[in-house]
């Protein structure tokens, strides 16, 4: 055999290699996403008995005056919280959020001024975020969170944030928050979506005091209204970040999928012509062998 024929051969052994990495990754995939998208649904009861508990807390008082964790006079700075992953082989999945993020925030900055915090949470995001240009000053990139790898650490990473929000927020820093993810999407694997957390906005306390309360037996908040109604209020910012950062971990495991799909496709491609050429090959040499057989043949015959 020749050179070439035993380079093609290695050259098919390291594609099926490879081949198989991916498709272990595939499978790893595939099951993170059912995992992350079985605890966001999961997430609906909750989020439903918290919502009927903010309807009767904003429902008895729905001035808002009474609402004072939202109407707050002096503007403040900004603290964003934005997920993205902490690996790679997830396409653009970190560069249209770090694209999504800098557009969003030019809008927020052209109502409010004010300084912006900005959490990173994972890695491959963070980098993305520190090659943007922000205007000078105007923006403070930490990493204060680790992504997590499970559903079990999600919850874990949702109090360490609201600790560091309440944290910021009673030192003055700031009196907004933006949260910035990923949503699964059927037709488009993920979408970048941006949703303010703090204060409630008006339009999020209009419609839960729109919403008729299910029953006929109309609600009492005991006992007493404002602890009640901070404690939902938690419960809720609770809920809206667990299921951002599940629903950021799906997609990125959709994202990572899609690209190992894509990955395979090559690679059996590639296989296809490897094999086209190691057996064009294989055969040119067979070819070789036998004239020289035949021709040693003649040889032979002739002298005889």
């Amino acid at each position: 055999m020749t050179d070439s024929v035993a380079s093609l051969r290695r050259k098919i052994t390291s594609t099926e290699e490879l081949k198989s990495v991916v498709s272990t990754m595939k499978a790893m995939a595939s099951s993170s996403i059912s995992q992350y998208e079985h605890a966001v649904s999961s997430l609906d009861d909750y989020y439903r008995t918290v919502q009927l508990g903010l309807i009767a807390c904003f429902q008895r008082h729905s001035s808002p005056n009474a609402i004072k964790i939202s109407n707050q006079q002096e503007r403040l700075g900004v603290g964003v919280i934005v997920f993205g992953s902490d690996q790679g082989l997830v396409g653009q999945f970190n560069e249209v959020m770090a694209e999504f993020v800098t557009s969003t925030l030019a809008t927020i900055s052209a109502h409010k001024t004010g300084h912006k915090i900005v959490w990173a949470v994972g890695e491959r995001i963070k980098s993305r975020l520190a090659d943007t240009h922000w205007a000078e000053n105007e923006v403070t990139l930490k990493d204060d969170f680790i992504l997590p790898n499970s559903i079990n650490a999600i919850t874990a990473l949702v109090a360490d944030i609201l600790t560091e929000i309440e944290a910021q927020r009673e030192l003055g820093t700031i009196d907004q928050v933006y949260l910035f993810h990923h949503r699964p999407q059927v037709d488009s694997i993920y979408k970048p979506v941006s949703q303010q957390l703090l204060p409630l906005s008006e339009s999020l306390q209009k419609n839960f005091t729109d919403i008729k309360w299910p029953t006929n037996n109309l609600p009492e908040v005991l006992p007493e209204r404002d602890k009640t109604l901070r404690a939902l209020v938690r419960e809720y910012l609770f809920v809206s970040l667990f299921r951002a950062c599940a629903e950021s971990l799906a997609s990125e495991n959709a994202s990572r999928l899609a690209a190992m799909q894509r990955a395979e496709k090559n690679i059996e491609e590639q296989q296809n012509d490897l094999n086209l050429s190691f057996h064009r090959l294989r055969q040119s040499d067979i070819d070789e062998e036998l004239f020289d057989v035949v021709s040693g043949f003649e040889a032979l015959s002739d002298s005889d």
